[in-house]
């Protein structure tokens, strides 16, 4: 039985030719070819600029919307940035797919000039200004981005009381960060231009104490409040004393002026 099998197997063992080999080979070189067709052509979408990399090094930048020829890779390859989208990072929190928010403590965490401890989360928006210093100067554009930001907000918020950081400060501390971290970039030349940093909230610590700060809160937004309406009712009142004042006046010049020709007519007649 055995040597029935061998037998069988050796009958249909099939040959390999050298028309075979010559077939396999021309698909090996067609596979090659189209490959190498297809390394040569790459697009360019609305919202990307494409750096072109030559033999390691950066060569080109291609900013216009297209279909584009380039040297076969390895020669030639391309890479791909969004440079023209308005981008947005996160700091102190993160969002998750079903749009819950997740605090990022190491992140949110800050300690005033004063030593105290506020919970502060920001979004930073932001884009490629320059794509060649954004692919070789910086390893990871947005964990750089997010080290820089937060060391910004850090030293900000470090240099500023509790009080003014939770009440009044909020916008000037917001622009402070933002032309330090613009500032930062350009000391690095990260090739990331920083539009805006938003604060979302500047918060003091839980419990008694965050209680504490907004009654104070409240209560400089009552005092606020009561300016404001006395100077409402002053620029009401003022006006209007000012026009009675004014007829009083010529209506007793009036009177004066009567009683001066009265008078004067009287030596007059005597």
């Amino acid at each position: 039985m055995g040597e029935t099998i061998n037998m069988y197997s050796k009958q249909y063992k099939p040959e390999i030719t050298p028309k075979m080999i010559k077939r396999i080979v021309i698909g090996i070189v067609a596979i090659f070819v189209i490959a190498i067709g297809f390394s040569m052509f790459y697009t360019v979408q609305e919202e990307e600029h494409v750096a072109i990399i030559t033999f390691g090094e950066f060569t080109g930048e291609q900013t216009e919307a297209g279909l584009y020829f380039k040297a076969p890779y390895p020669i030639q390859k391309v890479v791909k940035v969004p440079a023209k989208l308005t981008q947005k990072i996160n700091i102190g929190f993160r969002e998750d797919r079903d749009g819950n928010i997740i605090v990022v403590e190491e992140e949110a965490l800050m300690i005033t000039g004063d030593e105290n401890i506020v919970h502060a989360d920001a979004i930073v928006e932001w884009k490629i200004e320059n794509v060649h210093n954004y692919l070789y100067n910086i390893g990871d554009g947005i964990s750089f981005l997010r080290n820089s930001a937060t060391s910004a907000i850090r030293s900000v918020i470090g240099s500023q009381n509790l009080d003014y950081a939770i009440t009044d400060g909020k916008t000037e501390i917001q622009a402070l960060v933002t032309e330090q971290l613009k500032q930062l970039q350009l000391n690095y030349k990260t090739g990331i231009h920083i539009i805006e940093v938003k604060f979302q909230d500047i918060e003091p610590p839980s419990g008694e104490v965050d209680q504490a700060f907004k009654n104070v809160t409240n209560a400089r937004e009552e005092k606020n409040t009561k300016i404001n309406n006395a100077h409402k009712y002053e620029n009401e009142k003022i006006p209007v004393a000012r026009g009675e004042a004014q007829a009083l006046m010529e209506k007793a010049g009036a009177i004066k002026e009567a009683r001066i020709f009265t008078a004067q007519g009287d030596v007059a007649k005597f």
